[in-house]
């Protein structure tokens, strides 16, 4: 069992029947009283994000999740598609799981995906992933002072606020948790 107060960012547990992950947690203690926990937590299965507070009292059944290292293959329009690099089975991920976060993958790279028994519940991505630039829109040299910057379209598909010096056919590095630019890397 899991108490309220040993939750912390990114914690699974089950609630109510139904399995939840911690997105952000507070400890709030009042002046009187018993401290309360607020938190974010996501439904796993519908992707719903729920705000919570718990007392320092209440308790949960931590879910069992193994942390997989998989290589990304391919999607279609329903799935995703992706290899454990241990024994070599193959995984389909929902689109909708993946939905977000699809901009960042390529074929080949490896990610981790946690599983709970045979479902996959939740996708990890390196914290920053190089990826080309195939479309970039023009861009005027002007007032820079400021920092200019224009969006370009990377091989897979993401879209990105880069500098002026970014050309079609450089390779850059973009933040997974924020989808920033990083920097370029050739």
């Amino acid at each position: 069992m899991l108490n309220a107060n040993e939750l912390r960012k990114g914690t699974t547990f089950l609630l109510d029947g139904k399995l939840y992950q911690v997105i952000e947690y507070q400890h709030y203690k009042p002046g009187r009283g018993n401290a309360i926990i607020r938190t974010k937590i996501r439904d796993l299965r519908t992707g719903a994000i729920i705000p919570r507070n718990f007392l320092n009292g209440d308790r949960f059944e931590e879910a069992p999740v193994d942390r997989l290292t998989m290589q990304y293959l391919y999607h279609d329009e329903e799935s995703y598609y992706f290899m454990d690099v241990e024994s070599y089975d193959q995984h389909s991920i929902p689109a909708a799981m993946v939905e977000e976060q699809a901009g960042y993958l390529k074929e080949g790279m490896e990610v981790t995906i946690s599983m709970y028994g045979s479902e996959p519940i939740a996708i990890e991505l390196p914290s920053t992933v190089e990826l080309e630039v195939v479309d970039s829109e023009m861009a005027v040299a002007g007032d820079t002072a400021t920092g200019a910057s224009k969006t370009v379209a990377c091989e897979t598909g993401l879209k990105v606020q880069v500098p002026l010096f970014v050309n079609v056919g450089d390779v850059i590095r973009v933040d997974t948790r924020t989808g920033e630019y990083v920097t370029r890397v050739s």
